[in-house]
């Protein structure tokens, strides 16, 4: 043990035996460690080159017994090349996982009560809804008209369809009030077992058959994003790439055997440009052929469906291959497929023809030439087109997005958080320099404008309109947050930038007697638009530059420039412009980081950016 009081200099077999009975308590005592940082330091003779450290991390190295190093030789150059390389190599972080991104950013959650079943919170909502919200604006422009349909249907219906023989494994029985008990005065076919639907294609034949069709209302053309339901196996379920309860931004075409190809055609158009926007891709396609087992309807039928397929792949001049096999038990299909930040390739859009299910439900439209008509062929002979009769249409199951929740979870891993603007659920965010109450209450009354919210007892509305909608958010609604906390404004700014807000507005005392604010829109990324050569933010900078000259014109002096020839008044715009543009036009940065903006224009050009997809 050391001692207090005047040390003395040990010779070094002295000091190595000390040592070694410092070392032993060192590992039987806790508080050793402690006692010897409190002894007083000794004066030691310089000690032997192999002497060992005493305690490393608390750990007795005298102990240790002596271990030579080990000593490479390279003689080639190679080998000493390929040494330093290894130790340059950077350790590449791991992938994207949507499930762990899913947690940091607080999109969704899942529950013990409800395995499969995805919980979205408010950040994953307001993705999800923008989602769909952008497929829904396309509808018009490919004809698709939206309906709602039911979640559950009776067992019969499903043993109609074929989907009781042949997918029952995969669906949720439900059993009905009134499916025991006495019949009496109950309509036929109460008494019998429901089932949640696994896909929507039932219940638009339900729609179809709801009315007579002729020849001229076709191709009728059904969307539908009603919940769906398959019960999947436990040890599949990962994550938001398969799930029990999804949602399928499915679609339904009725035609006629003529449209096949047009219809096709137009869809692998509306995936095209619907994965463009959302920056997904390169993408595979895939043939799907007949099932060996399983599968109703004749071969011929199943061999024409194919053929079809084939020609509206060549058609569309991308490379496809063929998964013999894969197709769906009702008819063949063109599966797209793309691949997650893993190299894990998912079935997302899918195109499917089926000659089936029109049979089963007995669906028909009125065309002259039927006979013709029903093998896709046209006539000119007056007496057969004066014959009129029924012909069974064909359907065209399509699904440009798949499933929302898959495509989600691909887009999650795409982003890693540095969402697009229009798909971004932290849009805006106001920041408050201050907590005082004039620079909050202008803080709300800009939140309020970003919404579009009309202020009662406005009196300029043109045509008296105004009254219509006071009170109500008008127009498209962005995201907006408000941090009016009284941190200082850089942690504030801080925060923002860490959660991933796309454009940030900055509201102090200054900006409430300016009506105008500071805005920040280096948070939007430049995955398919340079936001610093916005034709629309350099039009209103430019506009601002002109507004200030003119009040710093009406201060001074006008300025005069002699030509010579005649004297011309020049604007201090011109003179001091390029201040905050770069040599090729485009906002400088730090413009960008600082852009004053009244809070209406500022909705103006969000909308635009969210509009365009931005």
């Amino acid at each position: 043990m050391f001692t207090r009081g005047a040390g003395r200099v040990l010779q070094p077999q002295d000091q190595h035996q000390q040592l070694r009975v410092t070392a032993a308590n060192v590992m039987r005592s806790p508080g050793a460690l402690r006692t010897l940082h409190l002894a007083p330091r000794i004066h030691r003779a310089p000690r032997p080159p192999t002497f060992l450290n005493v305690a490393r991390n608390g750990y007795c190295s005298v102990c240790e017994a002596s271990t030579p190093k080990k000593v490479r030789f390279y003689s080639d150059p190679e080998k000493i090349l390929e040494k330093k390389s290894k130790k340059s190599e950077k350790v590449l972080p791991p992938p994207p996982d949507h499930r762990q991104l899913g947690i940091d950013q607080e999109l969704f959650t899942s529950s013990i009560y409800s395995p499969g079943s995805t919980i979205f919170l408010p950040n994953g909502t307001k993705i999800f809804n923008n989602l769909t919200n952008f497929l829904r604006l396309q509808y018009d422009h490919f004809g698709f008209q939206e309906v709602i349909t039911p979640t559950i249907y009776k067992k019969s219906l499903w043993e109609k369809s074929g989907h009781w023989e042949n997918y029952a494994e995969d669906m949720y029985s439900v059993t009905g009030r009134g499916a025991t008990g006495e019949k009496e005065g109950r309509q036929e076919g109460e008494d019998e077992e429901y089932g949640l639907k696994p896909m929507n294609c039932p219940g638009h034949c339900l729609i179809f058959a709801s009315k007579l069709r002729s020849y001229k209302d076709l191709p009728i053309r059904y969307a539908d994003f009603s919940p769906l339901h398959r019960n999947e196996i436990h040890g599949a379920l990962s994550g938001l790439t398969r799930v029990r309860r999804f949602h399928q931004d499915d679609g339904h075409i009725f035609c006629r055997p003529s449209q096949i190809r047009e219809e096709i055609s137009k869809t692998l158009d509306f995936v095209r440009i619907a994965y463009e926007v959302l920056g997904l891709g390169p993408y595979r396609l895939a043939l799907s052929t007949r099932p060996k087992d399983h599968f109703i309807g004749t071969i011929e039928e199943w061999e024409n469906a194919e053929e079809a397929l084939r020609d509206s792949l060549d058609a569309s001049g991308q490379a496809w291959t063929v998964n013999e096999g894969d197709g769906a038990f009702y008819g063949p299909k063109i599966d797209i497929v793309l691949k997650d930040s893993d190299g894990k390739e998912h079935q997302t859009a899918t195109i499917q023809l089926d000659f089936q299910l029109p049979k089963r439900f007995g669906l028909e439209y009125q065309a002259p030439a039927p006979e013709f008509e029903q093998k896709g062929l046209t006539t000119d002979d007056p007496e057969l087109l004066a014959v009129q009769g029924p012909v069974t249409p064909v359907l065209v199951h399509r699904a440009v997005l798949g499933s929302v929740e898959r495509i989600m979870a691909l887009l999650i891993e795409r982003f890693n958080g540095k969402w697009p603007f229009w798909l971004n659920p932290h849009q805006v965010l106001v920041v408050t320099v201050n907590d005082t109450q004039k620079v909050v209450d202008y803080a709300q009354q800009v939140i309020r404008s970003l919404h579009g919210y009309e202020e009662a007892g406005r009196k300029n509305e043109r045509f008296s309109l105004g009254a219509m909608g006071e009170g109500l958010n008008r127009g498209h609604k962005l995201s907006v947050d408000l941090d009016t906390s009284p941190r200082v404004l850089k942690k504030k700014l801080a925060m923002a930038k860490s959660k991933g807000y796309g454009v940030i507005v900055v509201v102090g005392e200054k900006n409430v007697e300016s009506q105008r604010v500071n805005v920040d829109f280096t948070g939007i990324p430049d995955y398919r638009y340079d936001i610093n050569n916005s034709r629309m933010l350099r039009t209103l900078d430019k506009i601002r530059r002109v507004e200030m000259d003119r009040k710093e014109a009406n201060k001074h002096d006008a300025f005069f420039v002699d030509t010579g020839a005649e004297t011309t008044f020049r604007k201090l715009s011109d003179i001091r412009s390029g201040d905050d543009q770069e040599p090729d036009g485009r906002l400088s940065q730090e413009r960008i980081r600082n852009f004053s903006i009244s809070p209406k224009t500022l909705r103006r050009v969000l909308t635009g950016l969210t509009t365009s997809y931005v």
